[in-house]
């Protein structure tokens, strides 16, 4: 794979969390930040009608409250 190279600037707590995943992980820095640029980069939409149908009586014993209580905050 060819590679260009970037430079960035992360959070002091960004750049320690990536150094103990890359030392936990025994990979190199490069290699988590490509990781997380292409995970962020993969098409997730999703169209909302599988979304809700997929998550339908996801919480079957769910209680809402009647709408009436709502204007009472």
């Amino acid at each position: 794979m060819a590679a260009r190279r970037t430079q960035i600037y992360l959070t002091a707590e960004q750049r320690k969390r990536l150094d103990e995943r890359r030392r936990r992980e025994r990979r190199t820095l490069a290699e988590i930040v490509r990781q997380a640029v292409d995970a962020y980069l993969t098409d997730r939409s999703v169209d909302p009608a599988t979304a809700l149908n997929s998550t339908f009586g996801a919480l079957p014993n769910l209680e809402v409250p009647s709408r009436d209580e709502w204007d009472h905050a």
